[in-house]
């Protein structure tokens, strides 16, 4: 799964990995947590990319109470395209989700460790997302879901499933919603090839989403020294 992740790249890094048009000053985040409203990369019909602030926790359409999100903050890759929650967003409501790195957790005799997991050559991560807006009354939320996979060998260690993280060559096709047959970008949603990743152990300051600070995403041995 994917349950924290960081984002503290400058904007002109962003804009250039991702082919935005622009992009806002954002403020460095070291521990987003599901709920909060993070960076996430859309592409208009015309080919426009563009990033905004979406809500973590996908909210369909359909759904009578918005806190349906906080259940949703990943989608299996093996029935994204089947279940009601997802399937029409899909089709139609792909974007990716800019990420320096995530959080996993590893069970020890002394409990959890939190690793942070990142590029193995430094490079933001693109994971494959989905969105949605729910609407009542006077209320809108646009909001969003990471899509995951079995892990690869590396990651298995540290858990059964991943997010889906795609290759820059990808994201066009990822992107491009005037394609709504899910059988085509079906391949795209597998593990990351092996060596890609690189992982170290960070302090467990990252259990609370309250802490938000580079000391989440330092190694261990950095943070204590």
């Amino acid at each position: 799964m994917c349950g924290r992740y960081s984002l503290s790249s400058p904007p002109e890094i962003l804009k250039e990995d991702f082919g935005l048009s622009a992009c806002p000053e954002l403020n460095p985040r070291y521990n987003i947590a599901p709920s909060q409203d993070a960076p996430v990369i859309r592409q208009s019909e015309s080919g426009e990319r563009t990033l905004s602030m979406l809500h973590w926790g996908l909210i369909p359409s359909w759904a009578k109470d918005p806190s349906i999100g906080n259940r949703m903050i990943n989608a299996r890759a093996e029935t994204v395209a089947e279940k009601p929650s997802y399937r029409t967003a899909y089709k139609r409501r792909r974007c990716i989700i800019p990420a320096d790195g995530f959080f996993e957790w590893k069970q020890t005799k002394d409990g959890k460790q939190p690793y942070y997991i990142h590029s193995s050559d430094h490079s933001l991560l693109g994971m494959a997302g989905l969105w949605e807006r729910w609407e009542r009354s006077e209320q809108a939320i646009e909001s969003f879901t990471i899509i995951t996979t079995v892990a690869n060998e590396f990651m298995q260690p540290l858990h059964e499933r991943m997010p889906v993280i795609l290759n820059r060559s990808d994201y066009e096709q990822w992107l491009n919603c005037k394609d709504t047959d899910g059988q085509q970008i079906r391949p795209l949603l597998r593990p990351i090839s092996i060596g890609s990743l690189e992982a170290y152990t960070v302090r467990k300051d990252v259990n609370n989403p309250a802490n938000d600070t580079k000391l989440c995403t330092q190694r261990l041995s950095e943070s204590a020294s």
